[in-house]
């Protein structure tokens, strides 16, 4: 076991600094939620749409499911030239210091909660070519998520906790604070318990799919200040800044994984909520 510990924080060390987005396998899991909760005229308006994939222009970026969807805006992101003035859409940090705003956050709209009410918009617009609608919908679909990962809307001026260094439990290795949340705490919080991917009950859906995206950027924004920085920086989530590396425990990780697991249902949910008012 200590061996493997050993080769596993080797492997850490030499990833690359990770994207602002949830890691993939959460995204995606968000998508699998969202797609076992739309409606199934839903689901055949989606699968017209994706018909026309062809015509974005994208080969090295799939996008023929609601899956493929989910991380498509960070696959075309890397073609800098072609996609790079979309980096700013996908989070908002708002200093978690302050009172909640978006004023000043989000400049002429590039900021992930207007770009989910921009695209929503885009989508549900029939006037549009199919190829312009089924753009929306993979911007609407990753941005619904991005937007439920509390470091993309509070921080404290450093980049959405990518500055602040941190560990996870006993695992050493360069790692962040954005990366905490954005990879193993998210997968942990899939995977322990029952199936998330589920069909949910009509009360379940009721109670957590309801909201706007300002609600739910400052819902995200209260969790990245009491859970994600009161944690790493033990309990003073507005003191000064720790120099030292944050210690994540293995306990607080267990107190951390609800949070986390509540906020996947959440985006699944509520991304299948627009799906439904969009493709009615």
């Amino acid at each position: 076991m200590k061996k493997l510990l050993i080769l596993f924080a080797a492997l850490l060390a030499l990833l690359p600094a990770p994207a602002l987005a949830w890691g993939e396998y959460a995204h995606r899991t968000i998508a699998e939620i969202t797609g076992q909760n739309i409606k199934p005229s839903t689901a055949a308006k989606i699968r017209e749409l994706l018909r026309s994939e062809a015509l974005l222009g994208t080969p090295e970026c799939d996008l023929k499911s609601i899956s493929d969807a989910s991380v498509w805006p960070d696959c075309v992101r890397r073609d800098r030239l072609r996609w790079g003035y979309t980096a700013p859409w996908h989070y908002q940090n708002v200093d978690i210091c302050k009172d909640f705003t978006l004023r000043g956050n989000c400049p002429g709209g590039n900021c992930v909660s207007a770009q989910i009410d921009r695209n929503a918009a885009l989508l549900a617009n029939k006037s549009l070519p199919a190829h312009v609608r089924l753009e929306a919908f993979a911007f609407l679909v990753h941005f619904t998520s991005d937007l439920h990962m509390p470091l993309h809307a509070g921080d404290r001026s450093d980049r959405g906790g990518n500055d602040v260094s941190a560990a996870y439990g006993i695992v050493e290795g360069r790692m962040n604070l954005h990366w905490l949340w954005d990879g193993p705490l998210a997968e942990r919080a899939i995977t322990d318990g029952a199936n998330i991917v589920r069909r949910y009950s009509a009360s379940e859906r009721g109670e957590m799919s309801m909201g706007t995206s300002e609600e739910w950027s400052r819902e995200a924004w209260e969790i990245s200040r009491d859970f994600a920085y009161r944690t790493a920086e033990d309990g003073k989530a507005c003191g000064p800044k720790m120099e030292s590396r944050a210690q994540v425990d293995n306990d607080e990780i267990r107190a951390l994984v609800p949070v986390a697991r509540l906020q996947i249902q959440r985006a699944g949910l509520r991304l299948a909520r627009l799906l439904d008012e969009a493709l009615v």
